[in-house]
């Protein structure tokens, strides 16, 4: 048994490790998430109202994308189509139910796309499958199969290179023949180097669906690692997660997850090789509200102090002797130690959680012989020990003055 090698254009995504999902739509208006037509039982016609006060008018696509990438965030996931039907792109005729028959007048995806390819982030698009405004839907499947179909196309062909398709709302009708792979072959015809993802949603978390997924998925919660053992292809991973708890706009959801949280949910995916999709719920202007952009800021300092190591640095079998939530990440000839639960150096009278011994990390694995090992942060060197394949390494705690959550140290292999 072996593992196959990944195609191209999955291990360029496996290396891009951050992005950033956008859910925005006309629900947004509301301010009370993403599937309120459904979850309040607002009549169609009520809800197809918003399309007339849908003006954009704080959507700066420039400054979403520049946001995402002082978060380290190398793509971008966004909704240009939800359940809700309505498209942020011109449909070029399927219907009229589009951005560029709202007020706003404008085909809001051209304006993402451009962005993107300007600072260099990858742009990619999330497109429901499920459709609660074309009533084809439930009366004739097939007709919207080909509806869905022809808006695929429009995407794949209107606005060049783009980083893959990611699809959500099989779930819907688990027992319903989707055309998947008529769906699939569209896009691999006009974008043959796009990735290919389909939610699998909350209930079948990292389960793969057809011979052309790319990559599976786990929705909130944490990814757990691959078995590609003997797989007649290699399968990326990614988790997406909210912020709070929407994935819309919630105007008056203040559950926040915490910085060091954030964190933390980045980490747990490197460590089993999976991407880390983080959601921001834009408002009905298209404004990121203000703490999701302080939250998404915060994560580009803690990736830039400890050296990007999250991208390229993959699981290398590199175990924690303690079974805690220590990992090593394996970049050719570096080892990234993530290390948790240190203290802070200083006065017991000033410092809450006060580091005062060194903390000794012990791994098993160790795939050669380690020269050095320093903190990214601060350069600082580290003493260790190794026999054969063990290593103890004497982790120092924070110096006073910082608190990384997950402190990074790089070891170089001889």
């Amino acid at each position: 048994m072996s593992i196959p090698i990944p195609e191209k254009r999955i291990a360029d995504f496996e290396n891009l490790g951050f992005g950033m999902f956008i859910h925005w739509g006309l629900y947004s208006q509301l301010g009370k998430g993403e599937w309120i037509q459904h979850i309040h039982n607002i009549p169609k016609e009520e809800y197809q109202k918003l399309q007339s006060t849908f003006t954009a008018s704080k959507f700066d696509a420039r400054h979403i994308v520049r946001v995402a990438k002082a978060a380290g965030a190398k793509y971008i996931t966004l909704t240009t189509r939800h359940h809700e039907g309505f498209s942020l792109y011109d449909t070029c005729g399927l219907n009229d139910y589009d951005a560029p028959h709202a007020p706003c007048g404008r085909d809001l995806i051209r304006e993402f796309v451009d962005a993107c390819n300007e600072e260099g982030i990858l742009p990619m698009f999330y497109h429901t499958t499920l459709d609660w405004y074309n009533p084809d839907f439930d009366d004739d499947f097939p007709k919207y199969l080909q509806y869905l179909r022809d808006s695929v196309e429009v995407l794949c062909t209107r606005y060049g290179k783009i980083g893959g398709l990611w699809f959500d709302g099989n779930w819907s009708k688990p027992g319903a023949d989707w055309e998947e792979d008529a769906l699939y072959a569209t896009i691999r015809k006009h974008q043959p180097e796009a990735m290919i993802i389909n939610n699998t949603g909350l209930s079948e978390r990292g389960y793969i669906t057809n011979p052309e997924i790319d990559s599976v998925t786990f929705e909130q919660g944490r990814p757990t690692p691959m078995d590609r053992e003997g797989h007649p292809k290699y399968v990326a991973a990614e988790m997406c997660h909210t912020m709070n708890n929407h994935w819309g706009f919630g105007a008056h959801d203040c559950n926040y997850k915490s910085l060091a949280h954030l964190i933390e949910t980045l980490c747990a995916c490197r460590k089993v090789g999976a991407n880390y999709l983080l959601n921001i719920g834009p408002t009905g202007e298209g404004e990121i509200p203000l703490m999701q952009e302080a939250l998404l800021r915060g994560i580009g300092d803690w990736i830039r102090a400890t050296g990007n190591a999250i991208y390229k640095a993959k699981p290398c079998g590199v175990i924690c002797d303690d079974g805690g939530k220590d990992f090593a990440l394996r970049d050719g000839n570096k080892l990234y130690f993530f290390v948790h639960g240190l203290h802070i150096t200083g006065d017991g009278n000033v410092v809450v959680e006060r580091g005062e011994n060194n903390s000794a990390g012990c791994f098993t694995g160790i795939p050669g012989t380690i020269k050095s090992i320093r903190w990214t942060d601060t350069d600082h060197k580290l003493s260790f020990t190794q026999n054969g394949d063990k290593l103890s390494v004497n982790f120092t705690h924070f110096p006073y003055g910082s608190d990384l959550v997950v402190r990074v140290a790089e070891a170089e292999l001889a």
